[in-house]
């Protein structure tokens, strides 16, 4: 439901003139849905929030959430790597000095 600017009445959603006043109904404003970079690379260093946002944005901002989610799956994956890796490297020098005992 939107409401009248001149009069505050209730109107529908698809009203053109308010019945309380005869005014032309103003067009709600939506908020902007875009794919936005920077949620992307927020969420990349913050996976957590990426999680909340996309569950927030989901059903009201689907490209915005999308950003979102996609910038905490790549993080989430990225430090899975990075984890992995550097337990590679770890127990490989720990090899390596025992090795050479």
């Amino acid at each position: 439901m939107k409401y009248c600017s001149k009069c505050g009445k209730e109107l529908f959603d698809e009203a053109v003139y308010c019945p309380g006043c005869g005014c032309a109904a103003a067009p709600q404003k939506q908020a902007q849905d875009a794919p936005n970079m920077g949620f992307a690379v927020l969420c990349f260093f913050f996976p957590l929030l990426g999680l909340i946002l996309y569950l927030i944005w989901k059903d009201t901002m689907p490209l915005r959430a999308k950003s979102a989610g996609k910038g905490a799956l790549i993080g989430v994956i990225a430090y899975a790597a990075l984890y992995v890796l550097s337990w590679i490297a770890i127990v490989s020098f720990i090899g390596l000095i025992i090795f050479m005992l």
